[in-house]
């Protein structure tokens, strides 16, 4: 049992969606932490200009006398930088007020990290629920198909022995048609059986992630059931272990969260700015400078979005607080019906042990009236038969009450 689950562990495909789901949630809070720190990034453009204005200085416009004469002798045209532009800066951003805002977004997703988390817990505690199913279902069945080949042997002995009566003249040939078709009957729940412990082995397979078609041989030595805590201590630790509460409990983080990002809509975006700057091309500036400063973003008019968006948040919070509310509910529903049906198997398990005694003793008894020729065959074979069928049924009742017990630690946040 332990090497089939270890197996699941490893190759099952849902448990791998599972972990990659919590690996795709760090790096999204990677990218919401990212936001904190500040953006560098470079701009470089290069440009053609069609034509420049240029500043024209006419003749003698800056004086002149009779010695130097006019200044400047002539009309000047002053160039503006060049047909062919150049620039190239790298700047750097930081945001101030927008701070807020990414740390809501941060704990948004640090949310989605924990609820992946209790998530992927969840799913190696049910893939273990489901191949102790699994597991326990063939155990069970290949105990029933073991009893209903004791059936069949059984009937073709009471078959022989109606076929020899009727060559005596002491029965009617309805008598082994009756006996044939009771063993025909026999043989059709072995074909039955048998069919049922093949499918139940493919989705073992699949749970495992071997290939279809991997026949295992399975141990029936699965020991005593585990012990689980008494039903008042699992109703008190419930809400703090189960994986499903948890992962609701942090939808609720996220949702608050969002009405925290939502009223921060409000504050003006300010935004420090640093920026050192080359060109070439470009009039009246040097080729080398630096610019600081800040900005400041503020919507002044949108519509009526921010407050619907504030009362949209406010929305997803009481959703998720009344999903808590009910997966709390329903969680503590099914503990206690685990726990009844665990106390109801523990009975059956009882009764059973107590028929099986009953059942071994009868054939006991039916074999040694065989040996000493004071009952038919026949019947000590049936007897034989009902023993090997209460044995079957008293290892599906174990094992159905060790299913109870791992059902009530997947509740508990523990691993069957």
């Amino acid at each position: 049992m332990a090497q089939a689950v270890d197996l699941a562990m490893q190759h099952n495909r849902r448990l791998r969606l599972a972990r990659l789901s919590v690996d795709l949630s760090k790096e999204k809070q990677s990218i919401a932490k990212s936001n904190y720190y500040p953006h560098i990034s470079n701009q470089s453009t290069a440009l053609y200009v069609t034509e420049l204005q240029g500043v024209s200085i006419p003749a003698g416009a800056l004086g002149g006398s009779a010695a130097t004469g006019l200044v400047p002798p002539r009309t000047v045209s002053v160039g503006q930088g060049a047909l062919d532009t150049f620039t190239s800066g790298t700047g750097l951003t930081q945001p101030i007020t927008q701070l807020l805002k990414i740390h809501a977004g941060e704990k948004a997703a640090i949310a989605d990290v924990r609820s992946a988390e209790f998530d992927e817990a969840d799913t190696e505690n049910s893939i273990s629920l489901v191949v102790h199913q699994l597991y326990f279902n063939i155990l069970t069945q290949q105990a029933h198909l073991e009893a209903a080949k004791q059936s069949v042997s059984a009937a073709q002995i009471a078959e022989a022995e109606s076929s020899k009566e009727v060559s005596e003249g002491r029965s009617l040939e309805v008598a082994v048609l009756q006996a044939h078709a009771s063993m025909l009957d026999q043989q059709q729940t072995v074909l039955t059986q048998q069919l049922s412990i093949d499918d139940a082995m493919l989705q073992l397979d699949d749970t495992l992630g071997l290939p279809l078609g991997t026949r295992l041989v399975l141990d029936d030595s699965v020991g005593d059931a585990p012990q689980v805590p008494a039903r008042a201590e699992a109703y008190a630790s419930i809400l703090s272990h189960n994986p499903k509460v948890l992962s609701a409990q942090q939808t609720v983080e996220k949702a608050r969260a969002g009405v925290s990002a939502a009223r921060d809509a409000y504050i003006p975006d300010i935004t420090g700015l640093a920026r050192y700057s080359y060109q070439s091309g470009v009039p009246f500036l040097a080729h080398n400078f630096g610019t600081f400063g800040g900005a400041i973003t503020f919507d002044l008019f949108d519509g009526g979005a921010r407050e619907a968006k504030v009362n949209q948040a406010k929305i997803e919070l009481k959703i998720a607080d009344t999903q808590l509310q009910q997966t709390e509910s329903e969680i503590r529903i099914q503990i206690s019906a685990a726990y009844d049906k665990v106390e109801r198997l523990q009975q059956l398990v009882s009764v059973v042990e107590e028929a099986y005694r009953v059942r071994t003793e009868v054939a006991r008894v039916s074999s040694e009236q065989v040996a000493h020729s004071a009952a038919l065959e026949s019947t000590a074979a049936k007897e034989a038969a009902a023993a090997y069928d209460t044995k079957a049924s008293l290892l599906e009742a174990k094992l159905g009450l060790f299913l109870a017990t791992n059902d009530i630690q997947q509740m508990l946040g523990q691993r069957p």
